[in-house]
């Protein structure tokens, strides 16, 4: 029976875990995890969890007690240092832990501000772990001053929950406007709306310029001359693959690890799944970060891990909350050249980005019916009329049957 060994801790780790015994792996199953917390779901970190409303429990993406009842060693709180493919070899915290086969499920790491603007200031916090989150708890206070610094998803996602509790908020892009690499300025301008509305101060086109402080920060120097009064500071500037690991051991990396469409990587005992990997798709490469693939994507290099031979087919999809809006997004909007807005029904509204014909992705704020038929048409491969999908007097069904 082969031991199959998984570094990496997360959603993609457990889930690669599970599906191996779902799928009769028999062998032994060992998973070596930084944090010394098991395997936990990362996004009610920066909501749910940070606003009080769910216990650490209810992160746990399964009962404590399954892993051994599974077979399932964890090895928990340890850094894996070292791979010696020759041998076939994990090195972590002292010991030698062999493999017939390997998975690295690693995620991704948040970018930090660099020392030489503060970024090592007391004060100065991340969005990634609950160690983070449990961390920055305390300066979630009624009035208290926090500056955020990029205005992606996790930046946005801080910035509601702290305009929730009472404090007072600045987020700062300094591209021209928030969510600018990932969405269309029809959505960017609703966000920038609805934080608006909700008492944010968000400057687009502004970046930081440094952080002050003696030992805690204090205060914020801006590009745009603004010097802020800041009590503490969220750093939202996105992550980068966890390939440190795998570069060392001489993996091919290509923006994450390298597998191919089985989610191979180059050494054919390695695999690698989740935010980390990246693999073939139409003719190039990608890499998704998002809950949805790290499940899918481990699920189904576990099957190969196991000799199923299939090759991963993506259907991607991504949620945000932010207040009381839910956004879904149902497909990759990489090439679109248009944009049409679906009006919906009170304050919701869909955006749905096409390539010529070709309907490649949808983003639906508070329009669950909207992103379920753009979802199913993407899936399909079918195009409904722009002109059909831009006309709120045509039923969502008649999308479907057109």
């Amino acid at each position: 029976m082969s031991r199959i060994v998984i570094i990496g801790a997360g959603q993609a780790g457990a889930a690669l875990a599970a599906k191996l015994r779902v799928l009769g792996h028999e062998g032994p199953i060992t998973m070596i995890g930084e944090e010394p917390a098991p395997p936990y779901q990362r996004p009610p970190l920066s909501k749910k969890y940070l606003l009080g409303e769910i216990g650490v429990e209810r992160l746990y993406l399964r009962p404590a007690e399954f892993y051994a009842e599974h077979g399932v060693e964890l090895r928990l709180g340890l850094r894996a240092a070292r791979i010696d493919r020759a041998a076939r070899v994990v090195h972590a915290g002292g010991a030698a832990i062999g493999y017939d086969m390997l998975a690295l499920t690693t995620g991704a790491v948040p970018r930090r501000l660099p020392a030489a603007m503060g970024g090592d200031l007391g004060g100065v916090h991340l969005v990634r772990t609950l160690a983070d989150v449990d961390g920055m708890a305390p300066a979630f206070r009624e009035g208290a001053r926090v500056l955020i610094v990029g205005g992606g998803y996790i930046g946005l996602e801080a910035a509601a929950v702290a305009a929730a509790r009472g404090l007072k908020v600045t987020l700062v892009e300094a591209a021209a406007r928030i969510l600018q690499r990932v969405a269309c300025a029809e959505t960017s301008g609703f966000f920038r709306a609805l934080h608006r509305a909700h008492g944010v101060d968000l400057r687009e086109g502004t970046g930081l310029v440094r952080l002050t402080g003696a030992g805690h920060v204090d205060g914020a120097d801006l590009t745009d001359g603004t010097a802020l009064a800041v009590d503490f500071v969220i750093a939202g500037i996105g992550v980068t693959p966890a390939t440190d690991l795998a570069e060392a051991a001489g993996l091919a990396i290509a923006d994450g690890i390298a597998v191919d469409a089985l989610g191979r990587t180059s050494d054919p005992a390695i695999w690698a799944a989740g935010d980390c990997a990246s693999f073939p798709w139409r003719g190039g490469r990608l890499r998704l970060e998002s809950v949805q693939n790290a499940i899918d994507q481990a699920e189904a290099v576990a099957a190969n891990m196991l000799g199923a031979e299939a090759a991963y087919d993506p259907k991607p999809w991504f949620w945000s909350d932010q207040y009381d809006v839910k956004l879904q997004i149902a497909g990759l909007n990489t090439g679109h050249d248009r944009v049409v807005v679906r009006p919906g029904e009170k304050t919701g509204t869909s955006h749905w980005y096409y390539r010529g014909a070709d309907l490649l992705a949808v983003d639906a704020m508070n329009e669950p019916r909207a992103y379920m038929t753009a979802k199913r048409l993407i899936e399909a491969g079918r195009s409904p009329d722009p002109a059909l999908v831009a006309d709120p007097a045509v039923d969502l069904k008649t999308l479907m049957a057109a």
